[in-house]
């Protein structure tokens, strides 16, 4: 049986910003979904421990005071985030997670930070990742436009109940992920381990030429620093090293 055919767990978070090394979870979902089986998720709200941005709470809907009112403790929703999707992993389901890398690396700093296990320490390389945002660049390069996980919804015709909602998003990242192993053969046809190498090489790919789009665009020369190529994760600094 295909990869897509099969269950699929969903992942998304929604954060107070979008700096890997600072930034907190604000709310999380996991979902699994697919396989001819019932839809189940869990989701979670944490109280982050730090201010959130106006700018992100008109994103996600969640101030800090909703979050401290009705969050439970960080160190508890990653450790809970990170069982859950060992759980899935283990049971041998691909996570699916749009912009992979962002989710991922948020989830490891969190559990570095509150000192619980990374989810890659309890699952080794037995982590599976398919990332929409990678394969719909890879499969489609020439098309214009944005690639934010609605602008792939409308694309490729997937009901998005609720934006920037974890569970919304999560389960919408399923549905595209299936869209596009369906529309494109080359996807559907590879095994996860397959899949996952070969989005390691088409991620890195895309972030260089990111980067090269940057240093050749008048005043977005030093966003190039900022590029990070890898995935599904960004390595945590090392003690001493600059994020």
């Amino acid at each position: 049986m295909t990869w897509f055919h099969g269950r699929l767990c969903g992942f998304d978070l929604e954060t107070t910003g979008v700096d890997l090394e600072n930034d907190r979870i604000v709310t999380a979902c996991a979902v699994q979904c697919g396989g001819k089986q019932d839809t189940q998720s869990i989701n979670w709200m944490a109280d982050p421990g730090i201010e959130i941005p106006e700018g992100a709470a008109k994103v996600h809907g969640i101030t800090t005071e909703r979050a401290r009112a009705e969050g439970r403790p960080a160190a508890e929703v990653v450790e809970q985030v990170i069982a859950s999707l060992a759980e899935s992993v283990s049971a041998g389901l691909p996570v699916i997670a749009m912009n992979a890398s962002f989710d991922l690396t948020i989830l490891d700093r969190e559990a570095r930070r509150h000192g619980v296990q990374p989810l890659t320490d309890i699952v080794g390389d037995n982590l599976y990742v398919v990332d929409p945002r990678v394969l719909d660049k890879q499969m489609d390069q020439r098309r214009k436009g944005q690639r934010t996980l609605s602008a792939l919804c409308q694309h490729y015709k997937v009901r998005l109940d609720g934006a920037h909602s974890s569970d919304a998003d999560a389960i919408a990242a399923c549905r595209v992920a299936w869209r596009l192993a369906t529309r494109f053969e080359r996807i559907g046809v590879m095994t996860l381990p397959e899949l996952h190498q070969a989005q390691i090489k088409w991620a890195e790919s895309q972030a260089r030429s990111l980067a090269g789009y940057f240093r050749r665009t008048p005043g977005k020369e030093s966003w190039a620093d900022g590029v990070r190529t890898e995935w599904p994760l960004v390595p945590a600094p090392r003690a001493g090293e600059a994020a």
